[in-house]
């Protein structure tokens, strides 16, 4: 298997909560349904503190040099991108980095090179939708400097699971660790569904498409 295989077995696999976590419904998730862009931009803060802080732990912990030199890189760079948004707030948000997304506490649990490299990858799919709507929630408020800064951190999230799908190349030695990969980006991609699934119930939104 190689890095474009992986990446597409695990979007085809999870296709029916990949659409859905696409959706408009996403950011009423999110912000609980207080679509203002303050609540917007804390909650893309949010999300990525507590990527950096997993990053970094997993840095710290690594024992495979290629996946620690990544994941520092990807530690730095949500850094950054926690810092351009909150830039944008008029208030002081410093958020929490211990308050754990379901998500972002799946991807800490994980604790193979492989494993963890598979979870980028489904954080890196969720992300790709999830940045989209902030994209298309900028877009429609007429704000085109935010939503070019969105589509700038969107791309940047993806490349990082392409990164990770490609690094996987190098870990699996064998299909037991690819499943092993799979299995962490599926959970990973689960754990926001269900988040997400869960989130819209308390508002009494059923997360499932109008036909």
């Amino acid at each position: 298997m190689d890095a474009d295989e992986f990446e597409a077995a695990v979007a085809e696999s999870m296709a029916t909560e990949l659409e859905r976590l696409g959706s408009s419904k996403r950011l009423v998730a999110l912000t609980d349904a207080d679509l203002t862009e303050t609540q917007v931009l804390r909650a893309a803060a949010d999300s990525e503190r507590v990527a950096a802080a997993t990053l970094a732990a997993w840095a710290d912990d690594e024992d495979h040099a290629g996946a620690t030199d990544i994941f520092a890189e990807f530690r730095t760079q949500e850094r950054d991108h926690c810092d351009r948004i909150t830039d944008l707030l008029e208030d002081d948000h410093e958020g929490d980095a211990e308050s754990v997304d379901p998500m972002h506490a799946e991807l800490r649990s994980l604790e193979s090179t492989a494993a963890r490299l598979g979870g980028l990858v489904g954080r890196a799919l969720v992300g790709d939708r999830t940045h989209l709507q902030v994209v298309s929630f900028f877009v429609n408020e007429g704000d085109e400097s935010r939503a070019d800064l969105f589509r700038e951190l969107r791309s940047e999230t993806v490349a990082q699971g392409e990164r990770a799908a490609a690094l996987l190349t190098e870990v699996c030695a064998d299909d037991a660790d690819w499943n092993e990969a799979r299995d962490a980006a599926e959970a990973v991609i689960g754990a926001a569904y269900d988040a997400y699934a869960g989130s819209l119930d308390e508002l009494g939104i059923d997360p499932k498409p109008i036909c």
